[in-house]
């Protein structure tokens, strides 16, 4: 608990700027997929008055964000368990897994067109298939395929980021897309429907990644802990009761009736709440599973040990901070 006050003490000291002007205030570039789920659970919860400034750029995927933490365009990223994997063998990793979202598997499906008379998975072989690569996207296509019998040989693969792949799909240059959140959302709204899901496939761990520098700076560090203990305080609000608000959020972003959005958001949090967590041995066992998975596809060199991309510093003062409910 004193290491979890000294953190956010150090917080408190850089947005004073150590008796420099309020310019120094400390500053944290936080990656989102999407949208900014993150900001608007913060702002619906009451709990987006952090003492350091946010800043929240969107990505297309996980994968982008990767290559943003990588290239040291944001601070913190959010990712499936894929994304880090295919940033880790890209070069010597910047960055460590810090924390771990446990959250919804639902929206993430394999979709056809309205006209389509493809029914199942069986029937891609041959076909040509649009997925989003190094995302879960590729992770639980590859799966299903597996469990139809198929191999990724059986496919014409073609790699496309979500939009694209929705635009694809609608022209009939692909025949299906793996895909996942809005795009999916997309695609059942113009009449497409689902042959397959990843929801008992993926694990539901999403990581939060800080790069290096992040984790070894006192004041940054205490802020990530804070954050996070933050978002998680947030979902347990929006659960209590109050997924109206949020609903309305994720409507407005995505642009679907607020019904819809309404009924996604309580099957999701049915599903599997979202809560936010400290790294462990069975997260990274977890991740390990998924890599080795891609090492026998062929599409990472090797066998990845994944841990060396966790840390746990940042474990104490984190769960010190959840278990409290504050910050």
């Amino acid at each position: 608990m004193r290491r979890s006050v000294a953190l956010i003490a150090a917080v408190t000291l850089a947005l004073a700027g150590c008796g420099h002007a309020a310019s120094k205030q400390l500053e944290l570039r936080v990656g989102q997929t999407g949208w900014t789920q993150s900001a608007a659970a913060l702002k619906v919860a009451g709990l987006d008055n952090t003492p350091y400034k946010i800043d929240w750029p969107v990505f297309s995927g996980g994968d982008k964000q990767m290559e943003a933490l990588r290239a040291g365009a944001v601070d913190v990223g959010q990712a499936s368990e894929i994304p880090p994997i295919f940033a880790a063998v890209a070069g010597t990793p910047n960055f460590k897994v810090v924390a771990v979202q446990r959250a919804s598997t639902l929206l993430q499906e394999v979709v056809v067109g309205k006209n389509s008379t493809i029914t199942d998975l069986a029937g891609l072989n041959g076909k040509k298939v649009g997925y989003v690569p190094n995302t879960t996207a590729h992770y639980f296509l590859y799966k299903l395929l597996e469990q139809a019998g198929l191999s990724w040989r059986d496919i014409t693969p073609a790699p496309l980021l979500p939009k694209d792949g929705v635009a694809a799909l609608g022209s009939g240059s692909i025949d299906a897309l793996a895909s996942y959140g809005n795009s999916i959302i997309t695609v059942h709204q113009s009449g497409g429907r689902a042959i397959g899901t990843g929801k008992d496939i993926l694990s539901g761990n999403f990581q939060w990644l800080a790069s290096d520098k992040v984790i070894a700076d006192d004041a940054e560090r205490g802020a990530v802990v804070d954050l996070i203990a933050r978002l998680n305080k947030a979902y347990a609000y929006i659960r209590a009761g109050h997924q109206q608000e949020y609903a309305q959020a994720v409507s407005d972003a995505t642009h679907q009736p607020l019904a819809d959005a309404l009924n996604q958001l309580k099957d999701q949090e049915a599903q599997r709440p979202t809560t936010f967590g400290p790294t462990d041995a069975t997260a990274i066992a977890s991740q390990q599973q998924v890599a080795d998975a891609f090492t026998q596809l062929g599409a990472i060199p090797g066998k990845l040990d994944v841990s060396s991309i966790w840390t746990d510093k940042l474990n104490p003062e984190l769960t010190a901070a959840l278990a409290t409910g504050t910050s």
